[in-house]
């Protein structure tokens, strides 16, 4: 029987707010535990939230940015349930009257074709407390410094038809976000997480299967991974003659496999109603133009201006705006380098820049070699000072704090030969201490060209220009 996936995902963004959704206490990621968790934080008795507006002013961003509809009236709901770390007993969030409604993110798929991907609804919610099994033999300890922060839950439609196109569509959200500084996108310290509700029905049913939910998925890689085991996983109990059971279940990495944590709650289970400490929020029309003039040109807008207006090929223009970092790294280099060496840029960036910075695992705003830097270093390759392999030469040096390019080549005596007479006498003296390959050459055998071309270069220790070699060795071998 051939199955079809069906995924929609569930994104837990942390709001850069520097303080909490429904009190003053500090975000702030690393303290010790349970000293950023204030009386509102607890739910001790008589303590009253009061929203954070720039909270509001973040979501807001988000649903303009997906071209969704920014509600008038939302409403906070309490969703009540037990658990260690959630002190009050219920988790302040938003249910009936989200304050993002229906909007879509595109995302470019293996094939690459662009598909629209809907995004449901967007909601503001605190997040709970943290429960910590490592370090207590035999018991749990609790860490409230996490309870109260602000969270952004975007959740999609279920459009998503395989582990691909959820990291692409993942990435895609990430990027806004990072893109909006709205939420700082850091997975490892939990700003980022990614629940995915997954099922697998017969090619050509209308009806969803069951569903189940992978909880707190912290990498783009280990998305995949669960996403695909958990495919497998379900094929395998259907055609094995069972049935899939909703439930929530959690990715082991090392494993390589998902568990079984809990079965799955419905909305009914949580006893929601409209939390009566907060009124309904109110968003006027002034309010959300003021956040739109603050919206920054968005990856799509960017990706569409680097084709038009530079000439860059769609993947490129998608690779140097996948990130607000790779973005802003290419355009301070271009500013120094003027719009025709486009492409020269992006080659480097894309290449040598980002190729060693992922070596080293450094990201591109951390890089030794800033863009002013990398500039100084482009120039002498548009002016023929350097050839493109002495220019990674150079990078290679620079990379390692050696200095600027031009103190580099200097130093090293690296500047490109460019007199042809000088390459001329080169050439002369190749040829005449190869006179048997010479005589090969001319009776017919062309490939001999690149042996050549490697010994002029071998010669002039890899300073001469490439071009100017290949042109002068031509008319040289033509005798």
């Amino acid at each position: 029987m051939q199955w079809e996936v069906v995924i929609g995902l569930e994104i837990h963004a942390q709001l850069a707010t520097r303080s909490k959704i429904f009190s003053g206490a500090s975000t702030a990621f690393g303290a010790a535990p349970n000293t950023q968790a204030c009386a509102v934080d607890l739910g001790l008795p008589g303590v009253l939230p009061v929203l954070n507006e720039e909270a509001v002013r973040m979501a807001a961003k988000f649903g303009l940015a997906i071209g969704a509809e920014v509600a008038h009236k939302s409403v906070f709901a309490r969703k009540n349930y037990f658990y260690p770390d959630l002190p009050k007993g219920y988790q302040i969030s938003q249910f009936e009257l989200p304050i993002i409604k229906a909007g879509k993110v595109s995302i470019t798929t293996d094939g690459g074709d662009v598909k629209v991907i809907g995004v449901t609804r967007a909601h503001l919610e605190e997040d709970a407390g943290k429960s910590l099994h490592e370090d207590f033999h035999g018991m749990t300890g609790i860490d409230l410094n996490r309870a109260g922060t602000p969270l952004l839950e975007i959740v999609s439609e279920p459009d998503l038809r395989s582990a691909k196109e959820a990291v692409a569509y993942a990435k895609k959200i990430h990027a806004i976000v990072r893109y909006l500084e709205i939420c700082d996108g850091n997975m490892q310290e939990g700003s980022f997480r990614i629940d995915a509700n997954v099922s697998v029905r017969p090619k050509g049913q209308n009806e969803f299967g069951t569903r189940t939910e992978i909880k707190n998925i912290n990498s783009f890689r280990f998305l995949e991974k669960a996403i695909n085991f958990e495919v497998a996983r379900q094929i395998d109990v259907i055609e094995g003659g069972g049935k899939v059971v909703q439930e929530t279940r959690l990715y082991d990495p090392d494993r390589d496999e998902t568990r079984s944590m809990r079965s799955k709650e419905e909305a009914n289970d949580y006893r929601y109603f409209p939390d009566p400490d907060l009124l309904p929020l109110i968003i006027e029309p002034e309010f959300l133009e003021q956040v739109r003039a603050t919206l920054p040109e968005l990856p799509e807008a960017k990706a569409v201006r680097y084709q038009e207006q530079l000439g860059l090929s769609a993947y490129d223009a998608g690779v140097l705006t996948a990130s607000r970092e790779i973005a802003d790294y290419f355009e301070a280099l271009l500013d120094k380098m003027g719009p025709e060496h486009a492409k020269l840029c992006a080659n480097w960036v894309m290449g040598d820049l980002m190729g060693r910075l992922n070596r080293e695992e450094i990201a591109i705003e951390d890089s030794p070699v800033k863009p002013e830097s990398l500039a100084g270093l482009l120039k002498r390759i548009a002016d023929n000072t350097l050839s493109n392999k002495l220019g990674k030469e150079v990078f290679e040096a620079m990379f390692k704090g050696e200095g600027e390019a031009d103190e580099i080549i200097e130093k090293r005596g690296l500047k490109q030969i460019t007199d042809a007479g000088v390459i001329e006498a080169i050439i002369d003296e190749v040829l005449a201490a190869n006179p048997r390959q010479l005589a090969e050459y001319r009776s017919g055998k062309d490939k001999l060209f690149g042996f050549f071309v490697g010994q002029v270069m071998k010669a002039a220790k890899g300073k001469a220009n490439p071009a100017q070699v290949n042109a002068l060795l031509k008319r040289k071998l033509a005798g």
